[in-house]
């Protein structure tokens, strides 16, 4: 941005140096355009000083996240987690597998819509994946997924 504010410098000496003035039209003209230019080149500079700023913060808050993340997801790390399509909205919900052991009624719901997406009460049959040998599923996953 200071080359573009060094050329313009530049342009209002040669105009200076040359005696151009606002007596004639084509004086004026060239000493508005020079303005102009002096205008857009210290608006540039404006623009990027706040960039500048602007990436400085946006850094920051990526650390702050980072570390947020980390102190989160550290705890997360250890557990098993269930995720369920919510046969509804069909967005993911997960929860702690930890929850499926407890010999408790269990339902859980979408924090989206609302409708059940787990209910421990409801008995069903399941298919192992590979062998293709019907297995008793003590929890049952909620007929819609």
């Amino acid at each position: 941005m200071g080359n573009i504010k060094e050329r313009v410098a530049y342009l209002q000496g040669l105009t200076q140096g040359l005696n151009v003035s606002n007596q004639s039209a084509e004086g004026k003209l060239l000493i508005n355009i020079i303005d102009v230019l002096d205008d857009m080149a210290e608006e540039f500079n404006n623009i990027q000083m706040v960039q500048d700023d602007l990436e400085t913060y946006v850094e920051s808050m990526d650390e702050d996240l980072t570390d947020l993340e980390e102190e989160i997801y550290e705890d997360v790390d250890g557990e098993e987690l269930v995720e369920v399509q919510c046969p509804s909205c069909h967005e993911t919900v997960t929860f702690d597998a930890s929850l499926l052991e407890d010999n408790e009624d269990l339902e859980v719901s979408c924090p989206h819509c609302g409708d059940t997406v787990y209910d421990s009460a409801l008995e069903m049959e399941v298919t192992a994946i590979g062998n293709g040998q019907n297995n008793d599923f003590r929890y049952g996953i909620h007929p819609g997924i």
